[in-house]
């Protein structure tokens, strides 16, 4: 069995606790928290764990061998830092951090001491993106054209980040994850509507290689809860809809360029008649997923890459591409929507 604790039981911590503790392979025996109303929560919730207001305990005890930080994201980057540095391997929720130096500190730390560092990046666990993974990697959507997510909702308005900080880590992940590439280049436009500097409200672009494109809006002032990704392909079409009964739509739908009569030698692209369009529209498909949580293979993995050594999927080198996009668009979002190379993020992170 492992011994963790968690930092942190606030607006997303809950839902760590409780799948971490009913795995029968760990035990949460401390929760840190500051807020006394919260420790109280845990207290009558999860009678097995101990809520405490500091970090000593923990990181003094040798007992807790991995630490679960849920905590705001500008914290993530210290907090992991003590942790690693207590020799406790050490999960936090995403963002893992807030620049990519931070990142490549954290790694680096993890790496010199043996220790498993995982992010939160939960949606690469969730059934229906896995089965789109599969779908891309087959070849059954043809070439990829592109990609837009929706992440919308009224609320919860943060006060730390903004929208693109606290939603789109989701959505670069899943891009990332099913292109397996990371963006060469973003460009993003937001408006701060409640809070100055502030965006409640997002909308990036991100370009991959292969001339492949993505768009994430993001926005916590939108009268309907959207999680939404939407993936168009040459041969087919996906829309992975969370929060629809029915998650992933396949659309057979396309549209095809014809020859319509055999030309010798080059065509000139003036030549009428030359090609054709075709509308192409097939069955639609909705394929039945597994119901496993997402949340508890994210555990599962964590505590399997701890006890076997390997890496969790979900790890470092994963998320340093996430962080480095954000960056870019926090950026971009500064200079007047300026196009911002990944490249140009990077260099600065070692210089």
């Amino acid at each position: 069995m492992i011994t963790l604790a968690q930092i942190g039981c606030g607006y997303w911590g809950p839902n760590l606790l409780r799948n971490f503790t009913a795995l029968p392979e760990a035990h949460v025996k401390y929760v840190v928290e500051a807020s006394e109303d919260r420790r109280r929560y845990v207290r009558e919730n999860f009678p097995h764990t101990t809520a405490v207001p500091d970090l000593d305990p923990v990181l003094a005890d040798p007992s807790v061998q991995a630490v679960l930080v849920a905590t705001p994201a500008g914290s993530h980057f210290a907090l992991a830092l003590q942790c690693l540095k207590a020799g406790k391997h050490t999960f936090v929720e995403k963002p893992l951090a807030m620049s990519v130096a931070e990142v490549d500190r954290l790694a680096a730390e993890a790496t010199r001491r043996g220790l498993t560092l995982m992010a939160g990046h939960t949606f690469l666990y969730n059934p229906a993106v896995l089965a789109l993974k599969a779908l891309v990697d087959s070849g059954e959507l043809g070439r990829i054209y592109y990609i837009y997510t929706q992440r919308l909702n009224l609320g919860v308005v943060r006060a730390d980040v903004n929208a693109l900080w606290n939603l789109a880590p989701h959505d670069v992940s899943i891009c990332n994850f099913l292109l397996g590439a990371a963006p060469v280049a973003v460009t993003a436009h937001g408006t701060a509507y409640l809070q100055p500097g502030i965006e409640d409200v997002v909308f990036a672009h991100l370009e991959y290689p292969g001339e492949i494109r993505a768009s994430i809006h993001v926005s916590w002032l939108d009268p309907n809860k959207t999680r939404k990704v939407t993936l168009v392909g040459s041969r087919k079409m996906v829309v992975y809809d969370d929060v629809a009964a029915d998650k992933l739509t396949i659309y057979d739908k396309g549209i095809d360029s014809v020859l319509t009569a055999p030309l010798p030698g080059p065509l000139p692209f003036d030549q009428p008649g030359a090609h054709r369009l075709i509308y192409r529209s097939g069955e639609i498909q909705r394929p039945r997923l597994s119901e496993a949580e997402p949340l508890c293979e994210v555990a599962r993995d964590f505590l399997s890459a701890i006890a076997e050594g390997h890496s969790p999927r979900a790890d470092a080198a994963s998320a340093r591409p996430v962080v480095a996009a954000l960056q870019a668009a926090t950026l971009s979002l500064k200079e007047n929507s300026r196009r911002v190379a990944l490249a140009e993020i990077l260099a600065a992170s070692v210089s």
